[in-house]
């Protein structure tokens, strides 16, 4: 098992309050709040964040998979867009768009759809978002 710390800090409140988000690792430490979530300020939001960590878990979980089949070489590249919308008087995550450009020498089609989309189920992420996600794929071989 492991554990990995954020912390988030706000002063202020409501859409004049500024916050800060960072991780233990120090790979994250940015600024956020109201403008950089909906005014495009400089910073990070909640979705952005969620977003590559739902991108990176699902590239991370098609790597593994793919060499637990015996591939060895190629490459993966996620893009992941996570959809906020209003939701009576607030707001929710309602999707997470994975989108998977991929190329694996020797491998064909239908065997690449069928491991994308055991990993699309089964990475940590996935498991953690109950909203909708997709996944769309482009493959070379």
């Amino acid at each position: 098992m492991s554990v990995n710390i954020a912390t988030a800090r706000y002063e202020g409140l409501g859409k004049d309050g500024k916050g800060h988000v960072a991780t233990k690792s120090g790979a994250l430490d940015a600024p956020y709040g109201f403008q950089t979530r909906f005014e495009d300020a400089a910073g990070t939001n909640p979705e952005e964040q969620i977003a590559a960590a739902h991108a990176s878990c699902f590239t991370m979980a098609t790597s593994f998979a793919l060499a637990g089949e015996g591939h060895t070489d190629g490459s993966l590249e996620t893009t992941c867009k996570v959809t906020l919308e209003k939701d009576g008087d607030g707001f929710k995550v309602s999707r997470s768009a994975l989108s998977l450009n991929a190329k694996v020498p020797g491998l064909d089609k239908a065997k690449f759809e069928e491991i994308a989309a055991g990993a699309k189920a089964n990475c940590p992420i996935s498991k953690l978002l109950s909203c909708e996600i997709t996944l769309e794929t482009t493959f070379a071989s």
